[in-house]
């Protein structure tokens, strides 16, 4: 397939190099053409002078004079032409020759290195031209044009240095089409071999960069997408390992516990059976917890939008956790302006605000502070959820949102990511900034077609 592009190229360079040449030589046939044309016409004119000149020599003489009309004989002979001039009768008064023949020995030498040098093979037929006077014909001019040896000489040297350049330039249009459709389809196949290399398992396969065109555009895009393939299955194994490693914990107690029972070795009592209990629940939540994710990846599919208004939706969420801040002496806060309405799937977007506040009280110790605070940007609607508390590593900021990612703090690493899902499929976006010890702060920008201002 690599090589049929290669020659797709290749075809396609060389008929625009063969679409080059012949509409040069066919440019350069049209200009002879018509060259040749305006010579014809500079000839007809200087047949008709000759005409003009025998016309008016017969008028002035009384009749052909063979002297005066030798030297009109030699006046065409220099204008090109070769002539024989014939009365009434049809009989030869001059010619050519003997116009020649009739001249001084050295213009006679003259005259015949010029006829010698003008007679080239192309001279054509003669041309009968009548010549009049007071309406009577007075006698028959026929003339042929010379064609000067020098005229041929320069067309069949034009000619050959036409062909020598249509052999060079398409050498080296050929030359250069070879090696501009390799050089445009190495990177398309160093692609191909990195694709096929991902394809086994080999997610560190990459392709150098060394352009900056569309080709090269699509390398920088196909490296980005490997490293991105790369950095998911290294936190899909991790996955593993984590999801591996939070049920091993549960299911080593309740195996424990279980066998010691069977042995008779534990009581069974309502408490142990509360302890089996409570260990399923584990099981059970860190079951739940990625079958949401996978609703919250379809998401887009199911939100059943409505117009909310935002401050009483914000308000019922901050009083479920109003207890709990209470009892922690944290502050929580809300400030966001009467008359706000926006469009949205209530239990959606009561979801993601739940899991933000959440955190920040998870991540705030005793005495801290949250607070959401609702305003408006960039003609949209803002909503920010900040916190007073130990933040998020710098070096974890990047990954926060992907799948499975975790810090120090552990878990499976997927809340944000539904929440980022969530708040996508609500065509908005979702953005963080920490701080490390002075606390963190989640921005969710809703678009101006999502919101409505009421006041």
């Amino acid at each position: 397939m690599l090589r049929s592009l290669q020659l797709k190229f290749l075809l396609l360079l060389l008929a625009v190099v063969a679409i080059s040449l012949v509409s040069t030589i066919l440019f350069r046939n049209f200009m002879l053409r018509d060259f040749n044309a305006y010579l014809e016409g500079e000839a007809e004119d200087k047949v008709y002078l000759i005409q003009a000149d025998l016309e008016g020599s017969y008028e002035r003489s009384g009749g052909w004079k063979t002297d005066i009309q030798a030297q009109e004989a030699i006046r065409a002979l220099m204008s090109g032409f070769e002539m024989r001039l014939t009365d009434e009768e049809g009989k030869l008064v001059i010619d050519t020759n003997s116009a020649i023949e009739s001249a001084s020995p050295l213009v006679k030498r003259r005259l015949r290195a010029l006829a010698q040098f003008n007679v080239s093979g192309g001279a054509g037929a003669f041309v009968p031209y009548p010549l009049f006077l007071a309406g009577k014909q007075i006698g028959t001019l026929q003339v042929r044009q010379l064609r000067p040896v020098r005229e041929g000489v320069f067309l069949q040297r034009s000619n050959g240095f036409l062909m020598l350049s249509i052999a060079v330039i398409g050498g080296i249009a050929v030359l250069m089409s070879i090696l501009f459709s390799r050089r445009l389809t190495r990177p398309v196949k160093e692609l191909a071999v990195a694709a096929s290399a991902i394809s086994r398992g080999d997610l560190q396969k990459r392709v150098a960069v060394s352009r900056r065109d569309e080709v090269g555009e699509l390398a920088e895009n196909f490296n980005f997408m490997a490293k991105a393939l790369e950095t998911q299955e290294a936190l899909r194994r991790k996955l593993i390992g984590d999801v591996a490693h939070e049920l091993r914990t549960p299911l080593s107690v309740m195996r424990g516990e279980l066998e010691g029972l069977i042995d008779g070795l534990i009581p069974n009592d309502p408490a142990r059976l509360q302890s089996l209990y409570d260990e399923t629940g584990r099981l059970r939540s860190m079951v739940d917890a990625i079958e949401e994710l996978s609703k919250a990846e379809a998401s887009l599919l199911s939100l059943k939008r409505q117009w909310v208004d935002v401050r009483s939706f914000l308000q019922n969420i901050v009083e479920r956790f109003r207890a709990q801040s209470q009892e922690r002496g944290m502050a929580m806060e809300l400030t966001c302006p009467e008359g706000l309405s926006l469009n949205a799937d209530p239990e959606r977007l009561s979801q993601v605000i739940l899991n933000l506040l959440a955190n920040a009280l998870r991540a705030t110790p005793g005495g801290g502070s949250v607070s959401i605070r609702v305003e408006s940007a960039e003609g949209g609607l803002e909503i920010v959820v900040t916190d007073s508390g130990k933040g998020i590593r710098q070096e974890d900021m990047p990954f926060i949102f992907e799948r499975f990612y975790h810090g120090p703090g552990g878990g499976l690493g997927i809340g944000l990511t539904i929440v980022k899902e969530l708040v996508e499929a609500h065509g908005a976006s979702i953005s963080a900034a920490s701080v490390p010890g002075e606390g963190s702060s989640f921005r969710i920008l809703f678009p101006p077609e999502a919101v409505h201002n009421s006041s």
